[in-house]
């Protein structure tokens, strides 16, 4: 195949295909005996620029030459294999020690009989780097190295051997000769990192993986040059041996039943890596593993000191008071040494708080809420610790108990302002009281004498003007109506400060709530008094209203106050503030102005006027209610009514002279002549079915 013309520039020359070799002339060569198919074989050939980067291939396809002789299949084939001339793959041993040159192989060609053959041999090692490694004696085919070869750097040599001669014929084709370099063990074992890292969490199980060592060997793999073996030189300190390594893989594992980090919190391991299976003359290494040992919680922190006192002033607030401190034997800054403090017993009205520094670990005791020296003149306290993680037993211990200590707490006395006790009064006012209206008294005394001599009260300015306080008795009074209809007032209540000054000019707060509870200053009345009636007499639903809240409104109780008219009329409940008005039998159709009264559930009447046009109508748009009524019990007939009367006067009227005509005249038979009778009717006062007539 022509190389050169598919790239000029080949460095690499392969085959996919190892029955077959490739020369850089462009030869193809058969490495093995090929046994073509009825298919086709193929193969490719690869072409490679390493530094252009660029990359082609050949494929190339083989197919068997057509027979020229025709055989039975029993025919015995017989055929001559010409013996090849190159010997076997040659062999040298790495960083030989000579002498030099040294032969390594010969190569002879059997056409040396008949010719005068001249060998010669290119490729690396010869002409190309590593250059005058190898050279071959031109009339006997020896082949010999000038100097020793390192393994690692070139495991193998491919040369190409020729036999040729004098005038350049080649009798032989080019022989691919192999130089493999046997491996000697001078490359020792080596760690691949200068030191390994673990950690293990403290009180671990034996047999627990704790982290793995790896090293490598540049010699050849898979022999023993490469079989490695670990082992523990040493450890630090040298106590009871904390871990073991397996030879093989290099995996190191818990071995001691405790691991205690307070009392050893790393472990230092020299470890060996030794080639040659570990047997003594293998050449070997050393490293070092550094295992921490990681902090669990196993050790409670428990206080320095049982019991504590301190002093605080009365009235005191968010002030420190005290610090107690602990003892953890746990990793200091890590959640097992971390204390968490609390109040056990003594704090019930919470007036103290304890918290931890985080930088010292202390536990800081303050006072959140005034203390009182006149109700106690000391308090007791019992204060827990724990951590922040929970606690782990170790194994072969056994649990403990909290750590507790008590704290006294001295009160300090200190001459104190006035104290209103209540602190905050509340006051109920009823709606609408007079002004100057007493309505309680609000008091303070002295913490020390127990008493309120010599205490003035005031009311400060800018707060809302409802009340008063008597500078000497502390009696308070309203000053205005309190109306909850009224601006300010719509809340129902506010809440005042007032001021007691003793006779030291100390002074102490206090807070009045002044609520305006509801009164009964609201009549109730009838929403709608103006209302038709017709014909069908349906009741009518009178409904009230009061503007004052419970329990000064609803249920509301009707009356009709007018006699005369209570005698034609009735009220029937409905619901708390509602009733039917209904008329009584015959009531005449006419307009009535009833007098309503309703009563509140707080006693208070409101007197009502429903004037209901009681009228002979079907529905309310019939009727007009015009000027006149029904009124004080007197009835003013309208004009419909008038003609009505008239009307049916005249009606009855006509009856009684029809009914008079009809018994006059007796019993009667009348009958129409024959010949009219196709023109009259027949009258007769038999009843009786009539005759058919025209």
């Amino acid at each position: 195949v022509d190389l050169k013309e598919c790239l000029q520039s080949a460095e690499f020359i392969s085959s996919s295909n190892e029955n077959f070799k490739i020369l850089e002339d462009g030869s193809v060569y058969t490495t093995s005996a090929v046994s073509l198919s009825a298919e086709k074989k193929t193969f490719t050939i690869l072409l490679k620029d390493i530094q252009e980067h660029v990359q082609k291939k050949i494929h190339v396809s083989l197919v068997e030459e057509e027979k020229k002789k025709t055989r039975h299949a029993r025919d015995t084939v017989l055929k001559r294999t010409k013996r090849r001339w190159g010997p076997i793959p040659s062999v040298m041993i790495e960083n030989s020690l000579g002498p030099f040159p040294l032969q390594i192989q010969q190569v002879q060609s059997d056409t040396a009989q008949n010719y005068t053959i001249y060998y010669s041999a290119s490729g690396p090692g010869i002409d190309q780097d590593p250059k005058g490694l190898f050279y071959i004696e031109r009339e006997t085919g020896n082949i010999f190295a000038t100097r020793a070869v390192d393994r690692e750097q070139y495991p193998s040599f491919q040369i190409i051997c020729f036999a040729t001669t004098p005038d350049g014929y080649s009798p032989e084709v080019p022989l691919v000769h192999t130089i493999r370099i046997e491996d000697d063990n001078d490359n020792a074992p080596y760690f691949t990192q200068d030191l390994f890292e673990f950690s293990v969490p403290e009180n671990s199980k034996p047999g627990v993986v704790v982290g793995k060592v790896t090293a490598e060997d540049r010699d050849e793999p898979y022999t023993l040059h490469t079989t490695l073996k670990y082992r523990i030189v040493s450890q630090n300190p040298p106590v009871t041996p904390a871990f073991s390594l397996h030879g093989d893989t290099g995996v190191i594992a818990v071995l001691l039943p405790q691991l205690d980090r307070e009392l050893v919190s790393s472990y230092t391991l020299l470890v060996e890596v030794r080639d040659m299976a570990g047997q003594p003359f293998g050449l070997c290494t050393t490293g070092t593993a550094v295992i921490r040992i990681e902090d669990t919680n196993d050790n409670a922190p428990c206080f320095k000191q049982t019991q504590y006192e301190t002093r605080v002033e009365e009235n005191r607030v968010n002030v420190e008071i005290l610090r107690v401190s602990v003892v953890d034997l746990d990793e200091p800054g890590s959640p097992g040494s971390g204390a968490v403090y609390e109040i056990i017993r003594g704090n019930d009205d919470r007036s103290f708080e304890i918290t931890t520094d985080k930088n010292t670990n202390e536990g800081i005791l303050c006072v959140v809420k005034g203390l009182d020296y006149e109700s106690a003149k000391q308090r007791i306290l019992v204060i827990a610790v724990n951590n922040e993680a929970p606690y782990m037993l170790a194994p072969h211990s056994q649990q403990l108990s909290q750590s507790t200590s008590s704290v006294t707490v001295h009160i300090l006395d200190v001459d104190e302002g006035p104290v209103f006790k209540p602190c905050h009064l509340r006051l109920d006012v009823k709606e609408c009281e007079e002004v100057g209206t007493s309505i309680g008294r609000y008091l303070a005394e002295d913490p020390e004498t127990g008493n309120s001599e010599g205490i003035c009260y005031r009311i400060p300015p800018g707060q809302c003007n409802w009340i008063s306080i008597d500078e000497k008795s502390g009696e308070v009074r309203t000053i205005k109506v309190l109306d909850r209809d009224l601006g300010e007032m719509r809340q129902g209540q506010c809440n005042i400060t007032v001021l007691a000054i003793d006779r030291n000019g100390k002074t102490g707060t206090g807070t009045i709530q002044v609520v305006i509870q509801p009164g009964n200053k609201n009549y109730p009345r009838i929403t709608k008094t103006d209302y038709i009636m017709c014909r069908d007499r349906k009741p009518i639903c009178l409904t009230a209203q009061d503007g004052d809240e419970s329990p000064y409104s609803t249920p509301f109780v009707y009356r009709i106050t007018d006699r005369s008219l209570a005698s034609m009329w009735k009220i029937t409940r409905h619901n708390d503030n509602s009733v039917y008005l209904s008329p009584k039998g015959d009531t005449p159709f006419g307009i009535y102005n009833i007098p309503v009264s309703v009563i509140d559930n707080g006693g208070k009447v409101g007197e009502n006027l429903v004037k209901v046009n009681l009228c002979d109508c079907v529905t309310p748009t019939e009727c007009d209610s015009g000027p006149r009524g029904y009124s004080n019990g007197n009835v003013t007939l309208g004009v419909w009514a008038i003609l009505a009367m008239i009307l049916g006067s005249l009606l009855l009227l006509l009856i009684l002279i029809t009914i008079c005509g009809c018994c006059g005249s007796g019993v009667m038979h009348r009958h129409v002549t024959d010949d009219c009778a196709n023109h009259n009717l027949i009258i007769s006062n038999t009843e009786a079915p009539g005759e058919e007539v025209m």
